[in-house]
């Protein structure tokens, strides 16, 4: 009888169980002293949690078409901040600044306390 308490305790736990997201930590991922400014074209937008991220779309001098992933704040920090679903658009030109870029050399980058976007209206507002 004992063992078949302890399967069914067993049991569960394991079903109580329910796997989570990780939340990785920003210096493992993202160099800050290694940033970046990024202008381009937004191509898409993620407002999830635990954090946002907006794609954009950059061309160097030869034409060749960079997509960056920048990850931002928590949508509700955002929104706090300013942000609103409205606030950036897909085909607006936007610029980042100061972004950490990602360790691995990826074309991702991270946002700063100090991170902020130029929006297309010309407003600013701070990525954290």
């Amino acid at each position: 009888m004992k063992l078949t308490t302890a399967f069914a305790a067993l049991g569960l736990t394991l079903v109580a169980v329910t796997p989570a997201d990780a939340h990785h930590s920003f210096d493992a991922e993202y160099d800050s002293k290694q940033v970046v400014t990024i202008t381009g074209v937004v191509t898409k937008l993620d407002w999830i949690n635990p954090h946002a991220f907006v794609y954009i779309d950059t061309k160097d001098d030869s034409g060749s078409v960079r997509r960056y992933k920048v990850e931002m704040g928590p949508p509700y920090a955002l929104m706090r901040g300013g942000w609103t679903l409205e606030s950036v658009k897909i085909g607006d030109t936007v610029t980042v600044k100061d972004a950490a870029l990602a360790k691995d050399g990826s074309d991702a980058a991270g946002s700063m306390q100090s991170t902020s976007m130029n929006l297309a209206s010309g407003q600013q507002l701070v990525m954290r």
